[in-house]
């Protein structure tokens, strides 16, 4: 069946919603995203690029060390396309090593800090890493599988190795040695920002294992650039040009990622990094260092409502606050803006666009429960998910989007990606698997996530991989796990189990609880688990979540639910 765009998609109507003079398409530069930091570092001699710990790192020596890092691990071997992982917090040896492989054409692999061993095992050999540089806290979740993994590097941080060992075939080195060592620059490499890969992002799209989204540097670079007009907003309405931004969205995250790390530096702003996530912390920074902008996920802002010294914070300097990665309930923006009077802007994106398409800022008609219209470059549509003909402005369907943002297709899975894009009228659509509706100003609404997925306090959770955990105690028969909607958490998991004959009666919820949590990041264990004789099924044995879903809401389960502040 032949599809035509739809008139609305055509026209952009929704760039009447933009302030004036607010560029509908702007120009991306072809160069790697190493270009747009060596950049930012040249033109921003003698600022401040980061605080961390209380020390200030400026552009000119994070510039240095990146350099001197890309050299090293040319040293070492590293060569353009080979895969470096990094398992590490929000840190500045986190910048230094995502940026100076990516000068020498390597493609870069973050690993949530939450991870077990096992999700540490899929996405090393997955992702083919033959390079991990890794916080030493994190060592005892790897030293099992080194004997596996085709490592040839390991490059520790904040720690020594006395103790640390591997198979004769690896390498295990200190990131403070390599960066005080003497070695000669590293050539050019030339990158093609089109076709070169910078980052593999795992994402579990809406089933199935993590896979990740192949973005290219011109992906990123894009992005970075389709953001900016905002930022030139906030210039000219509140008089801030370079930024100072709260970082304490996790780097392996691609919303941390580009909209925290790489955009802000190449506004030429001051990352606060801060490396997890605690209220008082937050506000505590946000006073002394007279910040601009917090970004963050539901969670955080209903933590910060919570917190109970909220009001003796000066919170003044804040022009805005973004919200990301999950929907956010309307009545939390409400109190948080009454409390604070800071105004918090929605967006939308997804791991396989970059991830921005859609954002508000303070300088749009607002909306709330909206998150905006899309951004430059960028095209919308809805489509109805089984047929894939377009619908009409207000009707709910699944959101598509065309941009320079979007991925190049998933890293060896040659399938998925034929089935993630829709091509039509020359053009490739993501199909983002989400639910959401368009209105009359443009503005996208997300209806609902993807079927499958939940989010977690921002976290993707696949219910296949928990399954595939709970399926591995001797006691499970069947099991099926949904999202269930919870005002701290966003989602809590919920899993409905059917026990085996002989261990019916004996098996205690808590014990299995404990058997996933051992096995899985925090983030991913179930909070409940209902045992029941049956789970329902459609004919042809798919689960139906949607039945399990509706009737977890309709059951009160306040005596088994585990506290959505459980980390």
């Amino acid at each position: 069946m032949k599809l035509n765009l739809p008139e609305y998609t055509k026209t952009k109507y929704w760039c009447k919603s933009y302030p004036k003079g607010f560029p509908s398409d702007v120009t991306i530069p072809r160069v790697g995203l190493p270009q747009l930091i060596e950049d930012a570092v040249r033109e921003n001699h003698g600022r401040v690029a980061m605080l961390y710990g209380g020390e200030e790192i400026t552009y000119d020596t994070l510039g240095n060390q990146i350099g001197h890092f890309a050299s090293t691990l040319y040293a070492l071997g590293v060569t353009k396309g080979q895969t470096v992982a990094l398992f590490l917090p929000n840190c500045p040896q986190f910048a230094i090593a995502y940026y100076g492989a990516l000068k020498i054409g390597a493609m870069v692999t973050a690993l949530s800090p939450l991870f077990m061993t096992p999700e540490v095992d899929f996405q090393l050999k997955d992702s083919r890493a033959q390079t991990l540089v890794i916080h030493a806290e994190f060592w005892p979740r790897v030293e099992p599988l080194l004997q596996s993994l085709p490592l040839r590097h390991v490059i520790v941080v904040a720690g020594d190795t006395d103790g640390f060992s591997g198979p004769p075939s690896m390498e295990i080195h200190l990131f403070d040695d390599l960066l005080g060592s003497e070695t000669a620059t590293a050539p050019p490499v030339a990158i093609d920002p089109g076709t070169d890969v910078a980052a593999l992002q795992y994402t579990g799209g809406t089933t199935g294992r993590p896979k990740a989204a192949m973005l290219t540097h011109q992906n990123i670079v894009a992005n970075i650039v389709q953001n900016r007009p905002y930022w030139v907003l906030m210039e000219k309405k509140d008089g801030v040009r370079r930024p100072v931004v709260i970082s304490v969205l996790p780097w392996y995250h691609i919303y941390g990622q580009t909209v925290d790390l790489s955009t802000a530096l190449c506004l030429g702003g001051t990352l606060v990094v801060l490396p997890h996530f605690e209220a008082e912390l937050v506000l505590r920074t946000i006073q002394e260092t007279r910040a601009h902008v917090f970004m963050g996920v539901s969670t955080m802002f209903l933590k910060l409502l919570n917190e109970p010294d909220l009001g003796k914070y000066d919170l003044t300097s804040l022009k805005w606050c973004n919200n990301g990665a999950t929907i956010i309930p309307s009545e939390t923006v409400k109190e948080f803006e009454k409390v604070t009077g800071v105004r918090i802007v929605e967006g939308y994106g997804l791991s396989e666009a970059s991830p921005v398409t859609h954002t508000t800022t303070p300088y749009l008609k607002r909306k709330i429960g909206a998150v905006g219209p899309p951004i430059p470059n960028t095209l919308q549509a809805i489509i109805d998910p089984e047929t894939c003909e377009f619908l009409p402005l207000g009707e709910s369907g699944e959101v598509i989007v065309h941009g320079p943002q979007v991925m190049k297709g998933y890293w060896g899975r040659r399938r998925e990606s034929e089935d993630v894009f829709l091509w039509v009228e020359g053009l490739k659509w993501l199909r983002t698997g989400d639910i959401g509706q368009l209105d009359e100003d443009g503005y996208l609404t997300i209806v609902d996530r993807s079927k499958e997925l939940i989010k977690y306090k921002g976290h993707s959770v696949y219910p296949s991989e928990v399954e595939e955990v709970l399926y591995q105690h001797p006691a499970v028969s069947q099991a099926a796990v949904v999202g269930v909607p919870d005002p701290m958490a966003g989602e809590n998991i919920k899993a409905f189990v059917v026990l085996r004959e002989d261990f019916d009666g004996i098996l205690k919820e808590e014990e299995l609880i404990q058997f996933v949590r051992e096995r899985l990041a925090a983030y991913k264990y179930p909070r409940a688990i209902e045992f029941r004789s049956d789970i329902p099924k459609s004919p042809v044995g798919k689960i139906l979540r949607r039945v399990l879903r509706d009737e977890a809401l309709k059951t009160s389960s306040s005596s088994s639910r585990r506290s959505a502040n459980d980390q």
